[in-house]
């Protein structure tokens, strides 16, 4: 029984031991903090440890500077004697108010300006717990919308009443906000750029986006494929739709191009994601339009899923709660407005969900779809003669 019981402190001390062999391994540069990102609650105080990482020929003096003192400011400096390295010092932290702020540092022995803490000042951690299981919520909403779709067809054994524009402006509003996470998430060149240039920002790129991302590029390629083994009415993509879809990679491919022959000064490959994620956000404009006038000229929305506008209205609608209730939280309303891709993607798929949910639910409510009353009479003849 002691054994047993034992067994886990003894994985607590392994976990422990490869805690510590991982923090001294990303010892680099003169300094290294953690954590460097925190949160805290508004009127409490927090705790950061610095760690030396290199020998000095003498005492070294570490100032810290919050950049925003009304948020947050730190009690004092610290000075590391000579020869101390590898020893973490705390140094401690009030934060006065909501906000998010971070904590620069300085020293006249040793350059330290590359390090920072992040920290997030809020109002109310329930209010944090909430908003972090709203997120999930329109993740698995918005994940999960795209499934009546597929199985309507699959059921229907038809893709009629579905636009094929919506689908392709899909494909490559998908693709190009994948580059755009990916790039971000598992590039290190991409990354070190956005630090570069966001020096006290954390990497707005979290694994549940690009999950997301890569989930709704297969399953519309899924969709697509749907569309070349059932049964189409003679449906296709339409000529403005391919226009607009080339030159928008027209632009991918020129931008491309600059940046792989080109030096950084030019075009960095971050600036070229970001550009590609503002397709995205172009796509979001204009992909419901062609759904939405497809419905309205045969006046029904017979093989458009109601299950994927309802979800999807949820998944919109949840976004940006979240995005308000951080916002309040953390008093920090320019993170609501500087995120256009975010903010755009939730806004405009609500608005044109609300058509839907229009058309479905009340304009056309009792229509059928044209040709329905001549499929149905097609579909007895074929019956009977199979009897026969």
């Amino acid at each position: 029984m002691e054994s047993k019981k034992s067994l886990p402190m003894r994985l607590l001390f392994l976990l422990c031991l490869v805690g510590l062999s991982v923090s001294e391994s990303h010892c680099s540069g003169n300094l290294t903090v953690h954590p460097g990102t925190i949160k805290v609650l508004k009127g409490s105080k927090g705790l950061f440890n610095v760690t030396l990482c290199h020998n000095n020929t003498g005492s070294v003096v570490i100032h810290f500077q919050s950049s925003a003192e009304d948020v947050l400011t730190v009690e004092d400096n610290i000075t590391i004697p000579q020869g101390e390295v590898g020893q973490p010092y705390p140094v401690e932290f009030h934060a006065k108010d909501a906000g998010i702020t971070n904590i620069q540092m300085s020293s006249t022995q040793v350059d330290v300006s590359s390090e920072f803490v992040l920290v997030s000042s809020m109002e109310n951690e329930a209010l944090d717990t909430i908003a972090v299981i709203i997120g999930w919520i329109y993740f698995v909403a918005w994940s999960v919308s795209f499934y009546p779709q597929v199985y309507l067809n699959f059921r229907r054994r038809s893709v009629v009443g579905l636009s094929f524009d919506f689908l392709s402006y899909n494909f490559t509003g998908f693709l190009a906000y994948g580059i755009f996470n990916v790039g971000l998430y598992w590039i290190d060149e991409i990354k070190e750029e956005y630090t570069k240039q966001h020096k006290y920002s954390v990497i707005p790129v979290q694994l549940n986006d690009v999950v997301f991302t890569i989930h709704a590029f297969f399953i519309t390629c899924v969709t697509i494929f749907q569309t070349f083994i059932y049964e189409r009415g003679g449906q296709k993509v339409t000529t403005v739709c391919w226009i607009l879809q080339s030159i928008a990679w027209m632009f991918v491919t020129v931008t491309l191009i600059i940046t792989a022959v080109s030096s950084q000064s030019v075009l960095t490959w971050l600036e070229f994601v970001t550009f590609i994620s503002y397709i995205k956000l172009g796509v979001t404009l204009i992909k419901y339009v062609p759904q939405v006038w497809m419905n309205f000229k045969r006046k029904s929305t017979d093989g458009w899923s109601i299950g994927n506008v309802l979800l999807d209205f949820t998944g919109g609608s949840y976004s940006i709660l979240q995005m308000i209730l951080i916002s309040y939280n953390y008093n920090d309303w320019s993170s609501f407005f500087l995120d256009p891709t975010k903010f755009g993607l939730g806004l405009f798929s609500i608005c044109f969900d609300i058509v839907f949910i229009l058309q479905h639910y009340v304009w056309y409510k009792e229509q059928e779809p044209p040709g329905t009353e001549n499929n149905d009479q097609e579909h007895l003849i074929n019956s009977d003669a199979k009897d026969q």
